[in-house]
């Protein structure tokens, strides 16, 4: 059964591809929008394409508990992962970490959580 906005299931987010795979693209897909306007497009389209396009949603917590949120998990050394653009580690670090923020804050906007 598909779930709409306004009915977010934690336990059905543990099947999320089957049951959110829309608000999840459209989560990823706003995000993505907003970095690839305010930073380097080229190192947001790599971020996007060789270290998030493997990472994985989790929501941690339930529908009653205050610090329930999303947290994205990232695959194994995602500095490494990184071709065709050249950015020394710190600053993929610090763009990967706001992307991730704004991955969450899409999460839980696109869930009506925020």
């Amino acid at each position: 059964m598909a779930h709409t906005n306004s009915e977010f299931d934690p336990e059905a987010f543990e099947d999320k591809y089957a049951n959110y795979f829309p608000e999840l693209q459209q989560a990823y897909k706003n995000a993505f929008n907003r970095m690839n306007d305010q930073y380097d497009s080229e190192l947001v389209h790599a971020i996007d394409q060789q270290v998030l396009n493997e990472s994985e949603p989790f929501y941690v917590g339930d529908d009653d508990d205050a610090d329930s949120e999303f947290r994205i998990e990232l695959p194994e050394n995602p500095y490494e992962r990184l071709t065709g653009v050249v950015v020394d580690q710190d600053r993929f670090e610090e763009v990967l970490e706001i992307h991730i923020g704004e991955i969450e804050t899409e999460l839980e906007r696109v869930f009506n959580l925020a």
